[in-house]
């Protein structure tokens, strides 16, 4: 079975379609054509249903792609052994997928150090308000807000972290008092859109009762810079506070919510070591950002 033929089964099963693959391994995409053709015929079975979706794994393509994966990552970590990158600073390219919030707040300070110190290593975060699939390969590791239960995953909890209801200052001197839950009532919510929550973690207003919110988004940024307008008031998280310090936290004796973080990887991944050295770093980096901020006044 010739490799190269492999990678274009892996790319194009990942991303289920020939340009898609063609752009990620820089070739032709009558050349991945070929490649899949010719692996399908050394293999006796269709391994792609091709429909005007693009193209889908049939039972036999699905079985091939658990091996395939793992054939992929022996072969990285033996290409790191080799390299010494067992004891060597980290390089490659390595993308993040996480949540906007914690893709905003924290991993820019946090992987900032990281590639201070390893110059060789190429970051990526992909910051989006969704989950992402590792098994396609959309990232290397993800950030998430609950801890996956299906697939070949490896989950590892970072760090609790706490949210609390918050407005600017000069918002709460210009509106009606919030002295109960009740009071909330004649104030404009932010929040996010009901039917976009990803995660039933990030339902916050839920638990306070609240049944209408004006000002919705499915980011957590642009509900941040929202209330840091002073547009209204609603649930952030503790770490983002320093971020804007007119911001003060409203009722905080009645809405205190503690939500963690979890690290993803594919469970193929842990037997690099170059993986398993950033994931211990990264994991690290993030619960003492999050003490440091959530430890300031």
């Amino acid at each position: 079975m010739n490799w190269d033929d492999l990678r274009c089964f892996l790319s194009v099963g990942r991303l289920e379609s020939l340009s898609a693959a063609a752009r990620q391994l820089r070739i032709d995409p009558a050349t991945v054509g070929r490649r899949i053709a010719r692996l399908e015929e050394s293999m006796g079975a269709a391994l792609f249903a091709k429909s005007p979706q693009g193209y889908a794994l049939t039972e036999a393509g699905q079985r091939l792609m658990g091996h395939a994966t793992r054939a992929e990552a022996a072969l990285a970590a033996g290409e790191a052994e080799v390299a010494g990158q067992g004891a060597a600073g980290l390089s490659g390219q390595i993308r993040i997928g996480a949540p906007d919030g914690v893709a905003n707040f924290l991993l820019p300070q946090v992987c900032a150090s990281i590639s201070e110190e390893n110059p060789e290593l190429e970051i990526q975060i992909v910051a989006l308000p969704r989950l992402f699939n590792l098994t396609k390969r959309e990232a290397d590791v993800a950030i998430t807000v609950s801890a996956p239960t299906a697939g070949r995953l490896m989950v590892k909890k970072i760090s609790d972290y706490h949210l609390h209801l918050a407005a600017t200052r000069d918002y709460l001197a210009r509106t009606p008092p919030i002295r109960e839950l009740m009071d909330l009532r004649h104030h404009r919510l932010v929040g996010y859109i009901p039917d976009m929550i990803f995660d039933k973690e990030l339902d916050y207003l839920g638990e306070v009762g609240a049944e209408r919110v004006p000002l919705a988004s499915n980011s957590v940024s642009v509900q941040f810079n929202w209330i840091a307008a002073g547009a209204g008031v609603g649930i952030i998280h503790d770490f983002s506070l320093p971020h804007q310090p007119d911001l003060v936290r409203v009722l905080p004796e009645r809405i205190s919510l503690r939500r963690s973080f979890y690290l993803v990887r594919h469970a193929d991944d842990t037997r690099l070591e170059r993986m398993n050295r950033f994931a211990t770093l990264l994991s690290d980096r993030l619960r003492g950002e999050i003490q440091r901020r959530e430890a300031i006044p």
